[in-house]
């Protein structure tokens, strides 16, 4: 049966984006086929994360206004075989466009894929509610800052009210050095005080950055972090991934030190 699941946030540039992209690369490295759909109609740019932007030919506003088939308007990765794209293009009077008609088209997909992911408007505005009629599963990614947390908060409270089979917490950008320093909260902290069950800790990492949020170094910690959320979210384990372990005892103090000089 294939899981529908809406990724959001109580803001933008909390990186919910990559989160999803990564998310779809590494559940179908695993061997599932995943579909991401953009449904931030106007500030799309998950075609470009992936990196088929030059692909794209028809969108979701096309295959909805009947200008094109479904299947022309998916796109499949070049690096990932099981996973696929359908970008939601540069439009921005979408005001017609209902959650109905999403939801019709997910549907129609679904006997296709595994997962289908729905990248969705940060906020809770027309996009986000869009979004979120058309799943049974929604995924909150915050960072752990206060105004990221206040505003997950209040998309939580709002997810609650669509009765959701599931409402799960991914923390994005940790960094071990400032738990450790009693700087940063503890994910399990965040995770109690929004009341949402947590799967997955993403910490802050410059491979992020540089492989432009995709194609991260099977080495890196972020890689790993990823490997152990897609493993979660596929298999019902909660193994977190533990950012505070290279900056515990002596070696750890070393790296903290090195790491405030940066």
């Amino acid at each position: 049966m294939c899981r529908k699941i809406v990724i959001t946030s109580g803001k933008g540039g909390v990186g919910k984006t990559t989160v999803a992209v990564n998310l779809g690369r590494y559940l179908s490295d695993m061997g599932l086929r995943v579909a991401l759909i953009d449904a931030d109609f106007g500030l799309n740019n998950l075609d470009v994360v992936v990196g088929v932007e030059n692909k794209v030919k028809f969108d979701l506003v096309d295959v909805i206004e009947g200008r094109c088939r479904l299947k022309q308007a998916i796109v499949q990765s070049d690096k990932n075989k099981n996973l696929f794209i359908l970008s939601s293009g540069n439009n921005e009077f979408t005001s017609t466009i209902s959650g109905q008609n999403i939801k019709i088209i997910i549907e129609s997909m679904s006997s296709f894929f595994d997962y289908i992911f729905i990248d969705c408007p940060a906020g809770i505005d027309l996009g986000f509610h869009r979004a979120v009629s058309c799943v049974n599963e929604a995924i909150v990614v915050a960072t752990p800052n206060l105004t990221s947390l206040r505003d997950a908060n209040k998309v939580v409270t709002v997810l609650k009210s669509y009765k959701l089979d599931t409402i799960s917490l991914i923390v994005n950008r940790v960094r071990g050095d400032l738990i450790v320093s009693e700087k940063m909260m503890y994910p399990s902290d965040i995770q109690n005080l929004l009341k949402t069950e947590l799967i997955g800790v993403l910490p802050e990492e410059d491979a992020v950055f540089l492989s432009s949020g995709y194609n991260l170094p099977n080495r890196t910690d972020s890689a790993r972090a990823y490997k152990i959320l897609a493993n979660n979210l596929h298999k019902g384990v909660r193994k977190i991934f533990d950012t505070t372990n290279k900056y515990s005892g002596f070696f750890g103090s070393i790296r903290r030190s090195i790491k405030r000089s940066i």
